[in-house]
């Protein structure tokens, strides 16, 4: 009866799920792609192969680029594996197509009435289902179930806010959580968490995140760039959430701090230096809002997307540079001096700080992290991060930083070691997949 409610309720919110779609699609025309696949409706076929198919649901750009590690384990453990990619967003699919291989599908995730989640096991029928960190959906779980299709959530994660959230709709998500074949979370809490809204065979694996290395050509290209700005520091406000840039314009223009930033470094030619702003907001669709903002407040803005390998002259003397890119994470880590984590300064939870340390960029974060918890507790331990309260000390601490090599260096490698520590989970999570399809029999072909 709870869920027929709740399948009633998706099935009501269709039309505005359309609409929802006509606007997103204004700003990013990837949402008009295939609208009708998100209602389980598709001209794609189920690919042809004796070999498994693999569905894999990463809703957005972080979790599809947790997915490609997992998947780059599970065809060393599975060669000729074949795979079939969902997503919720634009930038998410985006990222997803450049992971297909021939025999590999991708297409939107259905949206959660019955018969969108009929319509996709029935046309693809998959051998095993992968459900990347948080995202629970009760239709789609329970047709699968119904259907025999093991279901696995991997680097699963989940805060006590969302724990609290789950809790309050206990009647309809315990069913889901309990319906999963299998959760591989990221840390013991996690784990704890998530045995307590239902989720069974609850194992701690690691986070995935730990095993991606930084993108060796971007580290090169950061390098070529410090060099053209001859001693000039870099703060990064890395991956900021709406409200942020705000706060970080603010007190970059504050006379206190403008007067401070330049009074302590001095570049190559020995000259005091002002430092470089790099702002890079976590959502593309904000690029052009946040790049007003800044010269909205009589700053100089260069933007990445209006260069390509290098930066111009006007650039290299600009007060901000726009991080408008995607994909380049290690480029702007690699570039800086230290970053400010966004997600942070906002009560939103935090962004994961396991790129940043993998770059060896030292970290500043704020006093909201709850979305990475452990990550941002052990960083701070290891002496990779360190914790402020809001973002006018984070800047106060930055610039502390950006005249104190030797501080800099020490978090640097502090945060790469930290990184290295944690490696293993994607071969810990390919291998338990590896045991789900065994487990069901459809491995024979490729054993």
């Amino acid at each position: 009866m709870i869920r027929a409610l709740y399948s009633l309720a998706t099935w009501l919110a269709q039309p505005l799920l359309r609409r929802k779609l006509r606007r997103r699609g204004v700003a990013e025309p990837g949402y008009l792609h295939a609208v009708d696949e998100r209602f389980g409706r598709y001209t794609i076929q189920r690919p042809d192969g004796a070999n498994p198919l693999v569905w894999i649901h990463a809703v957005s750009l972080g979790e599809t680029r947790a997915a490609a590690i997992l998947i780059d384990a599970l065809r060393v453990q599975l060669p000729g594996v074949r795979l079939l990619l969902t997503h919720g967003t634009a930038t998410g699919r985006a990222e997803g197509q450049k992971l297909l291989r021939e025999g590999d599908v991708q297409v939107w995730q259905p949206w959660d009435t019955r018969g969108a989640a009929q319509r996709f096991l029935t046309h693809f029928r998959p051998d095993l289902g992968v459900l990347m960190e948080t995202e629970i959906w009760p239709n789609l779980i329970h047709e699968a179930a119904a259907r025999g299709v093991p279901l696995a959530l991997a680097n699963a994660r989940l805060s006590e806010k969302s724990l609290r959230g789950a809790q309050r709709v206990d009647w309809l998500m315990r069913p889901a959580y309990g319906a999963l074949s299998a959760v591989y979370a990221q840390t013991e809490a996690d784990a704890a968490r998530l045995a307590a809204v239902g989720a069974p065979n609850v194992a701690v694996m690691g986070n995935l995140k730990f095993d991606a290395q930084p993108d060796a050509t971007q580290q090169a290209q950061a390098a070529r760039w410090r060099a053209a700005l001859r001693g000039r520091p870099v703060v990064l406000l890395a991956s900021a959430r709406e409200g942020e840039e705000a706060q970080f314009i603010e007190q970059i223009k504050a006379p206190s701090l403008a007067g401070k930033a330049s009074s302590a470094i001095k570049n190559e030619a020995g000259e005091h230096a002002q430092p470089l702003w790099l702002i890079v907001p976590r959502h593309p669709q904000r690029f052009d809002e946040v790049a007003a903002l800044a010269r909205a407040a009589g700053l100089v803005v260069a933007r990445r997307s209006g260069w390509t390998d290098a930066p111009s002259p006007d650039a290299l003397r600009g007060e901000v540079w726009m991080g408008d890119s995607l994909g380049e994470m290690a480029l702007y880590y690699s570039l800086a001096d230290v970053a400010l984590l966004g997600g942070s300064f906002a009560p939103l939870g935090g962004q994961n700080l396991i790129e940043a340390a993998a770059c060896g960029c030292p970290v500043v974060m704020g006093p909201h992290t709850f979305n990475f918890a452990q990550a941002a507790e052990l960083a701070e331990a290891a002496g990779a991060a360190r914790r402020v309260t809001d973002m006018a000390e984070g800047l106060a601490v930055a610039r502390q930083l950006t005249a104190d090599a030797a501080s800099r260096q020490a978090m640097g490698h502090a945060g790469q070691a930290f990184a290295a520590l944690h490696r293993g989970a994607a071969q810990r999570m390919a291998g338990a997949l590896v045991g789900l399809l065994r487990a069901r029999s459809v491995l024979s072909q490729v054993d």
